[in-house]
């Protein structure tokens, strides 16, 4: 150990975090990254494993997930396409309802995928034509595996049903909530940090994403009015004209969308509380999946509300656009970006990208949670040397790392004392938008030294009271941003990212040890039943909003 020890530098102390991209990444990643410190890796000049972070758009080899290292991380779970291919995504939320009953599953509309579930089509088909009084429904037929809205068919007679790969058809929601007659959806950004145990955060801010022309159901070949896609949208003859009640362009930030939907007296709180259990049931039907450790997996869920607004999954995205197509997807997509870096928690020691631990690979940070509570208490060498500020006193630490756990414990106590726990990009941008710190304002004063607070200074109940702090996460002596050292809980948010799952002690301790789906389920039927919707005069805001 002091070995190792010795071929520390001081110098290595400022040692950036580096980066690694795949081949088509968007370009704004890049420039994140750059913009917090980190440099680009070098394929010539560079081992292989000296980086930090690996972003790719396609799925990482299991040979890379099984070689990673503690100071890396991956953009990508093995096997997240179970809920982002369409057909897979259909089938898991059917087995799901069979198995916990339609109450929380009814969420998503009724698909077939064809050409295997045609047979059960037809008959679904014929059952509502032959109907009395019945309104024949609205069918929506979707590639399974493309993206950006490519080859999407609306019809409601089968004649029209064309298909000549692997499809699914569900029925078309055709009473969606709209604004100004404009029909729209939302781009809700999830981050799942782990699967084993599930750990979920979801993103405060997103996009409002409209359609260009009014909906219109005798014109269902007109994309640009049942579509909300910005990859086609952009292409329409209104994109840049202004629109009445929506502007130009086809975007909205939720930020004011929650405003808009105020003013009519909608309970946005309850809206969005519906939202996040489509998520936790959606990630639910999948988990768990296969053990990695070191990954992160940003999903992007679209979500429809209808008149009545109650919210319906269309997809989860695999790889959620970057691109920048206007101002608001810069302003909501690189402070995301940010943020998500802030969520992967990186420490000063993960510059050093050297093995100082026998038997660190071996599985010492293959269980998330408990590598990161015993990093917050000191136990680990790589939070020691995160928190010195010269090789003089990386080596003392990292020679106390051979005695017991306890003199271990007791010089990290001692150190954070003098050196507050930071990541090492935090610190790299601290002076860049540090805010300034309310006179008389003791907590305010603590969350100034958290990591990230330079670049996400706000803390602003307007924002956060629609997704509302997880109820165990009330105890006011957990060190936000790390791990409870006694109970190993998850951080209940890291900038705009807010924490939905575990969402209270029982979901917590039912995700532990495997996940018990069972006990979760139950959780969740709890909070739904507390969630009724308010029906005061839904009618009236109703027109209002969809008012031309």
């Amino acid at each position: 150990m002091e070995a190792v020890a010795e071929d520390y530098d001081t110098r290595d102390i400022l040692r950036p975090l580096v980066f690694r991209l795949h081949e088509n990444v968007p370009a704004i990643v890049r420039e994140v990254l750059l913009e917090r410190g980190w440099t680009e890796f070098d394929k010539k000049g560079q081992d292989d494993t000296d980086w930090n972070l690996y972003w790719r758009n396609s799925p990482f080899r299991m040979a890379d997930h099984h070689s990673i290292k503690p100071w890396q991380r991956l953009n990508h779970y093995p096997e997240a396409v179970r809920i982002t291919r369409k057909d897979y995504l259909a089938r898991h939320l059917k087995r799901m309802k069979g198995a916990y009953g339609s109450a929380l599953y009814e969420f998503s509309p009724v698909a077939f995928i064809m050409p295997n579930d045609y047979m059960k089509f037809i008959a679904e088909y014929s059952k509502e034509r032959e109907s009395v009084g019945r309104r024949p429904s609205y069918w929506i037929c979707k590639p399974v595996d493309l993206s950006r809205g490519r080859g999407i068919l609306i019809f409601q007679d089968i004649k029209d049903l064309v298909y000549d790969c692997a499809v699914i058809v569900q029925k078309y929601i055709s009473n969606p909530l709209l604004i100004a007659g404009y029909k729209l959806d939302l781009r809700l950004y999830v981050c799942v940090t782990s699967f084993r145990p599930l750990t979920v955060y979801t993103y405060e801010e997103g996009l409002v994403r409209f359609a260009t022309e009014k909906f219109d159901l005798g014109s269902l070949d007109d994309v640009y009015a049942h579509l909300t896609n910005t990859s086609i949208n952009k292409y329409g003859a209104s994109y840049k004209k202004y629109k009445e009640g929506i502007g130009c362009g086809c975007k909205w930030t939720f930020s004011k969308f929650r405003s808009y939907l105020r003013i009519f007296g909608v309970d946005d709180v309850v809206l969005w509380q519906k939202i996040n259990n489509i998520v936790i049931l959606t990630l639910l039907a999948v988990t768990p999946l296969p053990v990695a450790s070191n990954c992160f997996e940003l999903f992007g869920f679209d979500i429809l509300i209808d008149d009545k607004f109650k919210p319906w999954l269309l997809e989860v995205n695999y790889n959620p656009a970057l691109c920048l197509d206007c101002s608001i997807d810069d302003a909501v997509k690189r402070k995301l970006l940010h943020d998500v870096v802030e969520l992967l928690n990186y420490k000063q020691v993960d510059a050093f990208r050297q093995n100082r631990v026998a038997g660190a690979e071996a599985g010492r940070w293959r269980v998330p949670w408990r590598a990161a509570a015993e990093s917050a208490s000191g136990l680990l060498p790589r939070q020691k040397v995160a928190k010195c500020p010269s090789a003089s006193s990386v080596r003392p630490a990292l020679r106390a790392a051979r005695g017991s756990g306890r003199k271990a414990a007791s010089l990290a106590t001692k150190t954070a004392a003098a050196h507050p726990r930071k990541t090492l990009t935090s610190q790299l941008r601290e002076g860049m938008n540090m805010p300034k710190t309310p006179s008389g304002g003791k907590a305010e004063a603590e969350n100034k030294q958290l990591p990230g607070a330079g670049h996400s200074p706000r803390q602003p109940a307007q924002l956060s009271r629609w997704l509302p702090t997880p109820d165990f996460c009330n105890d006011k002596t957990m060190r936000p941003y790390f791990l409870s050292d006694k109970d190993q809980r998850p951080v209940p948010r890291v900038g705009d990212f807010v924490l939905i799952f575990p969402f209270n002690e029982a979901a917590l301790q039912a995700s532990r040890d495997g996940t018990d789906v069972k006990s979760i389920i139950k959780e969740i039927s709890k909070s739904v039943s507390k969630q009724l919707p308010s029906k005061q005069n839904t009618k009236k805001r109703v027109g209002c909003l969809t008012a031309v």
